[in-house]
């Protein structure tokens, strides 16, 4: 009869974009004994949830929906919204996660670049399109897309066409406001700059999305979908928010509670939403201008188009991944390698964001840095 042994996680500083880390605070809320998804506890933590995603992405009245899934069920609840057969859907493609809808018409950049506002212009005027979708940080390229401007061509040139931003890697690390710059539903995901463990689906509708929902042709045939938050889960959300009990399917109740202390830090915190993404322009800054210094080639191939909670940078001569990222995890930081299927085995990845930017009392830049000047030699 064979035993596993005990699991024990060594002591690393997540320093990949994929999962960032999440506060001690975070980690006991995850920890938090297991509770009725319908208890008088629970309720109020779910409500200030909903309403605290809106104030992260300084919108007034968009419609969050928190549902267990990846980032990536987003899409999917996306498609089976507020699109119908036959209609025409636009995406702007940086880089790996541009092929979420990779049936759709694709408006692609050069590697390393983000589509232009004359492209999108151009696309808009030769063909009527019902969404357009960008991803606002890819994580595959650590290209950052202008989501203002996108959202402003779009109103100027079809304004009835629904703008839909992926920020899976982008949501609490760069700025999103939503109401004023016309974005009609953000997705995202609990793991990256959120700080909270993997799991959490979250996407965020406007009004107007959810009254192109309404108006559908074609009903959703997803009834039982989690896929499909119409109109199942709204009513879900809105009795939560006002702080009733509803049931369609048990929500994540571990963590929403562990997402509720995340939350809580970022827009009750001692650190302003505006000084959060102060902080993460600054450290974004530091490891670039560090990493140059090495004399090592960045992936954007314009520092406009370069996320601000990560940076993608060319293994130097002589490297790759056995002998960079290895070395740093012996160091205790782990990296990721590179995800774009067309130049993988060239370069890598360093994620920074949430708690290792917003606290730099705890050094986890410099040890980034430090570990990276280690291996390349450049001490």
């Amino acid at each position: 009869m064979s035993s596993q042994q005990e699991f024990k996680q060594r002591d690393r500083l997540p320093a990949r974009p994929a999962i960032a880390h999440a506060p001690t605070q975070v980690l006991f809320a995850n920890a938090h004994p297991s509770m009725s998804h319908v208890s008088a506890d629970f309720i109020p933590v779910f409500g200030e949830c909903i309403r605290m995603t809106r104030e992260v992405l300084f919108s007034k009245d968009a419609q969050p929906f928190l549902i267990a899934g990846s980032g990536t069920l987003g899409w999917d609840q996306v498609s089976a919204n507020l699109v119908e057969p036959g209609e025409n859907v636009l995406v702007l493609h940086s880089g790996y996660f541009g092929d979420s809808f990779a049936e759709c018409r694709p408006v692609k950049a050069p590697i390393g670049a983000a589509v232009t506002q004359e492209e999108i212009e151009k696309a808009l005027k030769a063909k009527k399109y019902k969404v357009l979708t960008f991803t606002h940080v890819d994580t595959s390229t650590g290209v950052l897309s202008d989501a203002k401007a996108i959202g402003e061509t779009v109103k100027r040139v079809s304004p009835d066409t629904l703008v839909v931003l992926d920020g899976v890697c982008a949501v609490a690390s760069e700025e999103i406001r939503m109401d004023d710059w016309g974005i009609d539903v953000v997705l995202t995901a609990s793991q990256k700059g959120l700080g909270t463990p993997p799991g959490l689906s979250i996407l965020v509708a406007s009004q107007k999305a959810i009254k192109v929902t309404d108006a559908r042709c074609t009903r959703l045939t997803t009834i039982a979908d989690p896929a499909s938050p119409r109109p199942r889960w709204l009513p879900v959300m809105n009795a939560y928010e006002k702080g009733s009990p509803a049931y369609f399917a048990t929500p994540p109740v571990n963590l929403i509670y562990a997402f509720h202390a995340s939350l809580s830090t970022i827009t009750r915190g001692s650190v302003s939403l505006e000084e959060r993404f102060a902080a993460h322009r600054k450290a974004s800054a530091r490891m670039k201008e560090a990493v140059t210094a090495m004399g090592l080639k960045q992936l954007p191939l314009d520092p406009a188009f370069a996320a601000n909670g990560m940076t993608a940078v060319y293994y130097p001569e002589g490297f790759g991944a056995a002998n960079t990222l290895a070395p740093l995890a012996q160091k205790g930081i782990v990296a990721a390698g590179g995800l774009h299927k067309d130049i993988k085995d060239t370069y890598f990845r360093i994620g920074h964001m949430g708690i290792t930017v917003v606290d730099p009392s705890r050094g986890d830049m410099d040890h980034v840095i430090d570990s990276l000047k280690a291996v390349f030699g450049k001490q």
